[in-house]
């Protein structure tokens, strides 16, 4: 697994992780990590999620050059 840490220091931040939490228990795809469970840990939410080996989605983008019909194939999945 994999924990993704947000800290919960101003009421937009608590609203943020609330809308993650229910977009990822509530929708499942393939092609997008898994929600697992979340826990309140110390004034933060921890998020628990399927480990994808790889970096992060924005990792990934700042690496490679994607071309216009590369991220409509992308944005499509």
């Amino acid at each position: 697994v994999a924990i993704k840490k947000m800290t919960l220091g101003e009421e937009m931040s608590e609203e943020l992780a609330v809308n993650e939490i229910v977009v990822m228990r509530d929708n499942r795809n393939p092609n997008i990590v898994t929600y697992l469970d979340s826990y309140l840990v110390n004034g933060e939410v921890w998020l628990a999620m399927e480990f994808m080996d790889g970096g992060t989605l924005f990792d990934v983008l700042r690496a490679v050059f994607l071309e216009e019909g590369q991220i409509g194939a992308v944005c499509r999945e």
